[in-house]
């Protein structure tokens, strides 16, 4: 493995962060605290219908968090598989994101409480079932060898412990290379990231099902996996730039990333974008089209009265607007622009989650009123997910202040720091 451009000793400047990462870790952990302690005392303070509230906003900010480390661990393995040098200086803000999920897992644990409590009132099959259509009660009967909490606790540990061991596996041969000149680390996580992809895509799609589909438990999508999919990489894609300014914008990675990174950067932002609209928009009209009660109550308890806007808006908001806002190349190449775009395009997947996971709490299908009840949007979900974001980011920054930035001895990094747009 060869490089056409050296590596020139000042673009090694910049690239250790130390003890300035050290305030933002420890802001954001107490950030990270106090959100998850307000959230748990309005839970707490509001009775049993305000914790299960608390309960589904957990996992509103746990998924969001989840598919970002997806998205990046995903992405770290996509550039080694295709041999990919443009990305080399962005890739270890990648590594070390997807280092989280040790936290990941632990953060899932709080779950374990409406998991096994017996009320199933987060996931229904844990409980008593009570569905809206008696139908649906006999068809999760024969969903009970796959839907219970043994076998599924067994199977989210499989899931973790693929994402962690890929995680860990890539970032470490990653470290490998930064202590050698030799390209064998490179090579070889190369030749471990095509079967390791394929690896991961089972476990994210399982993962997916698991976590979020079968909060309805009598409704499936063939498709959904890819959807999830979609979102977590158009997560990874805003994380990247926003991690990368942000660090610019504190003398790090200066002249490194350049706008010819941020431009490829948002072509896969824009690229992803349409990808997860014409995957929604299939998964919609299969569903549509077939007309089949079992998998058309997943829209109908989001055209309620209480959700068909925010239905409208993730259509638009998510997709139409976004998509006509980074078309242009200006645009990607713009530091302002991509910057208010990349922000949009993460708050918009946050967004994404919350629609696919609240309206299951007062569903139609499930038992809920008619009209879908009315939307529980406010205070608590962002509380619950300012809290996991800080404690995520805390983590991040302490990993970060410990390794340099970029990997400095990348066999492509020469390539990756000469790249130019054509």
């Amino acid at each position: 493995m060869t490089t056409a451009h050296a590596v020139p000793a000042e673009a090694l400047e910049g690239v250790h962060a130390g003890d300035r990462l050290g305030r933002l870790a420890r802001i954001a952990l107490y950030v990270g605290i106090a959100g998850l302690a307000i959230g748990a005392c309005l839970g707490w303070s509001g009775g049993e219908t305000e914790m299960r509230h608390f309960w589904f906003s957990y996992l509103v900010g746990f998924t969001f968090l989840l598919t970002i480390g997806m998205g990046t661990l995903l992405f770290t393995m996509l550039q080694h598989v295709v041999g990919a040098h443009w990305s080399v200086v962005v890739r270890r803000i990648a590594e070390l994101t997807m280092a989280n999920f040790p936290l990941l897992a632990l953060m899932f644990l709080p779950l374990l409480v409406p998991l096994m409590d017996g009320s199933g009132s987060l996931w229904p099959w844990a409980g008593h079932y009570e569905g809206g259509d008696p139908g649906h009660a006999a068809l999760l009967e024969h969903k009970r060898p796959f839907l219970n909490v043994p076998f599924f606790l067994l199977r989210i540990g499989i899931y973790f412990g693929v994402w962690i061991f890929l995680a860990r596996r890539f970032l470490q041969m990653s470290l490998d290379q930064d202590a050698t000149d030799s390209p064998d680390p490179t090579v070889r996580a190369r030749k471990w990231s095509a079967p390791s992809i394929i690896v991961f895509a089972f476990a994210l799609s399982f993962g997916a099902f698991d976590l979020l589909m079968s909060l309805n438990p009598s409704w499936f999508s063939t498709i959904f996996g890819v959807y999830i999919f979609a979102g977590s990489f158009i997560a990874n894609c805003a994380w990247l730039i926003l991690c990368a300014r942000w660090l610019q914008n504190r003398n790090l990675l200066t002249t490194q990333v350049t706008v010819e990174h941020y431009h490829d950067l948002g072509k896969f932002l824009f690229a992803f974008i349409f990808f997860w609209g014409y995957i929604g928009f299939s998964q919609f009209l299969i569903i549509w089209y077939a007309n089949l009660p079992e998998e058309t109550m997943w829209y109908k308890d989001r055209l309620t009265p209480a959700w068909e806007m925010w239905s409208w808006f993730i259509v638009f908001g998510h997709f139409a607007l976004p998509f006509a806002g980074i078309l242009s190349r200006h645009v990607k190449r713009s530091r302002v622009g991509l910057l208010v775009l990349a922000s949009y395009a993460l708050l918009m997947h946050w967004i994404d989650m919350y629609w696919v996971i609240m309206p299951n709490m007062n569903a139609p299908s499930l038992g809920g009123p008619a009209d879908g009840g009315t939307n529980p949007f406010g205070l608590m979900e962002i509380v619950v997910s300012v809290g996991l974001c800080g404690l995520f980011v805390s983590a991040l920054a302490r990993r970060a202040a410990k390794h340099p930035l970029l990997p400095v001895k990348d066999p492509l990094l020469g390539d990756s720091l000469a790249f130019e747009n054509f």
